[in-house]
């Protein structure tokens, strides 16, 4: 997992050419105009999901994690938790769904706020939990950037 400012992006384009495209697209791209959908960057390879929503309670998340895709997610306005945990403290709760590229997890975690200009980098089989209230549930404008690891 990686978490920073949007501001420090250009460092994690080592992380190689698909991440390098994706992290370049998040940095030039004016998300506060454009609406709620799906958006290919480079076909199913890399395309972006711009979703607005109310974050939900703790009570309300669920552990997940991916196989095909890493994701990056990126805060336009608002604020969220996020949780992050090791496979070791979790079960499978539901096991891996291929067309949807995901499984559920039951178990505890850490958790962090994720502000307005920060991004997290989930790798694939990194368990995270997204979409979280920090004390209230709010409005929340993000961008997912799914990336397909080979």
């Amino acid at each position: 997992m990686i978490y920073d400012n949007i501001k420090n992006i250009s460092r994690y384009f080592t992380l190689g050419e698909k991440f390098q495209k994706a992290l370049e697209y998040l940095s030039s791209t004016d998300f506060s105009n454009i609406e709620n959908g799906e958006y290919e960057i480079d076909g199913k390879n890399i395309y972006a999901i711009v979703n607005e929503y109310q974050t939900k309670p703790l009570s309300a998340g669920k552990w997940e994690s991916h196989k095909k895709y890493a994701d990056i997610q990126f805060i336009v306005s608002g604020i969220e938790k996020m949780g992050f945990t090791e496979s070791k403290k979790t079960i499978v709760l539901t096991e891996y769904d291929e067309d949807k590229d995901v499984t559920i997890h039951k178990g505890e975690g850490q958790f962090f706020n994720v502000e307005e200009n920060h991004f997290v980098i989930f790798f694939t089989n990194e368990i995270h939990m997204p979409s979280l209230a920090v004390n209230i549930p709010k409005q929340v404008k993000k961008v997912v950037i799914k990336l397909a690891i080979e």
